[in-house]
């Protein structure tokens, strides 16, 4: 217990050192609730969101409100103790992880896991007799054949194997006859193949056979076959397949098996826990590396903020019916039409009758109703009697509208339409619209995609001047002009 108190102790006056230092080369920048940001927190935060390809981008004084906005509300999450939310507590392990891992091994774990594949296969396949290459011809015949079945089988592989005796072109034979589709494509080939992957009826023949030897027709559970054995050989070098066994892990997530024995061995080496082990090696990362402790935070950060935005604005401005009625009353001048809408439907019905009888339906219901009445009115069996488009239309967007409510459509639109969707319009023979046309929005639901979101800018503004009451915050201006213009 001694040795492992002194242990921590060390180590805890070597991040203090490592700190100390830190704090002289990256100074604060700013406090926010007394809390302090180094200014290498923020340039990594301002070279990521103003790249060359950024098209807002923005100075750096420009970018101090916008960063502060940013660590208020990750703040505001952590007072609410987000963070120990175990959802949100295992997402960021997981990327925290997803980052630490991979350095956890080097190319030469990998390169001796692939050696032990090698060694293990190499020693099963050697004391098996090694590797065998085969061409084969197959005439399937089921298990349950009948005896007229199975003298059809046994007459069709005499044939071939007479047929092949005169040839002697196994592969020619196997493309044209055999019934092994995947085979057949490559004149019979099974490649090199291994004891226990295949029947062993058909493994003891194979095994039997000389280089360049060809069998006699004989049976397995698949059906009557012919083999010829192209070479034999003990397993392939270690170098010639090094690639192949290299892909093979990385495919197979054999890496993740790796790393998991390297920090259990470390971890087992070193009298810690597998957490501590990788604990310490993002310590080590993120000093090597301090844009990487950002990157982390960040994601942290993110999650906290995301979670608390959600709750303050994003779903406050969805649901709050009263409070975007209310701004949108408020605020009803700024939202305008360039040009009129047709707000309404276009439909096509296949019978006259049901062109009254669709604007009755939805006669002074809810304009949001109109589409499921309209549905389980005229099109709740197998015949679909009416074709309906519903919405808010400019002219241009809707033929029907244009020609009956914008009077745009002329006689060679109507023509060329016509020749377009012929069989449309002779099942759906009858047009007509209902709705009303208005020139600017009269109501929340005309415009209101665009309400929410301006709604959601005005509930993030409040938000953020709340924050900015309830936590202080201070910038040393003489450090933020330091930013990106120092060794």
């Amino acid at each position: 217990m001694k040795k492992r108190t002194n242990v921590i102790v060390t180590a805890m006056m070597m991040l203090s050192g490592i700190a100390s230092a830190q704090t002289q080369n990256d100074p604060v920048i700013m406090t926010i609730n007394g809390q302090p940001v180094l200014r290498s927190e923020f340039e990594y935060s301002y070279n990521k969101n103003n790249t060359d390809g950024v098209i807002d981008k923005k100075s750096v004084e420009e970018y101090v409100d916008l960063f502060i906005n940013y660590k208020l509300k990750v703040l505001a999450a952590e007072d609410e103790r987000l963070d120990t939310v175990s959802s949100i507590r295992r997402e960021f392990e997981t990327y925290r992880d997803q980052q630490i891992r991979p350095a956890m091994i080097t190319d030469a774990d990998v390169e001796a896991k692939a050696r032990e594949l090698y060694d293990e296969a190499q020693q099963r396949v050697d004391a098996n007799g090694g590797l065998v290459q085969p061409l084969h011809i197959l005439v399937m015949m089921r298990q349950d054949a009948t005896a007229d079945q199975q003298a059809a089988a046994k007459q069709r592989i005499d044939s071939i194997y007479s047929e092949l005796k005169r040839s002697e072109d196994f592969e020619k034979l196997a493309t044209k006859y055999s019934e092994d589709p995947q085979s057949a494509r490559r004149g019979g080939s099974l490649g090199w193949v291994e004891k226990g992957y295949l029947y062993k009826e058909f493994e003891d023949v194979c095994w039997n056979l000389k280089p360049g030897e060809t069998s006699r027709p004989f049976t397995t559970p698949a059906g009557w076959h012919i083999v010829k054995v192209l070479d034999k050989s003990l397993y392939p070098s270690y170098d010639s397949l090094r690639t192949n066994i290299v892909n093979y892990i990385e495919h197979r997530g054999l890496r993740t098996q790796i790393i998991d024995q390297k920090i259990e061995e470390l971890a087992k080496a070193q009298n810690k826990t597998t957490e501590e082990v990788l604990a310490e090696k993002r310590t080590a990362m993120e000093a090597e590396d301090p844009s990487l402790k950002y990157l982390i935070q960040e994601y942290h950060d993110g999650l906290l903020l995301i979670d608390l935005a959600m709750r303050e604005v994003y779903n406050k401005a969805q649901n709050d019916e009263a409070g975007l009625n209310q701004y949108f009353k408020k605020n009803k001048k700024q939202y305008k039409w360039e040009e009129p809408r047709f707000k309404g439907m276009a439909y096509r019905a296949r019978y006259a009758e049901d062109v009254p009888a669709v604007k009755k339906a939805v006669k002074g219901l809810p304009f949001d109703k109109w589409a499921q009445t309209l549905r389980e009115t005229f099109n709740n069996d197998s015949v679909l009697r009416i074709r309906v488009e519903k919405g808010y239309f400019k002219n241009g967007d809707n033929k029907i509208v244009d020609k009956e409510v914008f009077k745009t459509r002329d006689k060679v639109d109507d023509e060329n339409e016509q020749k377009g969707m012929k069989k449309l319009h002779q099942d759906y023979p009858y047009t007509a619209t209902y709705g009303k046309l208005l020139k600017s929005p009269k109501a929340l639901e005309d415009v209101r995609g665009q309400v929410v979101n301006d709604y959601q800018e005005y509930l993030m503004d409040q938000w953020v001047a709340k924050l900015r009451k309830k936590y202080k915050v201070e910038v040393d201006k003489s450090v933020l002009a330091t930013v990106n213009k120092h060794d």
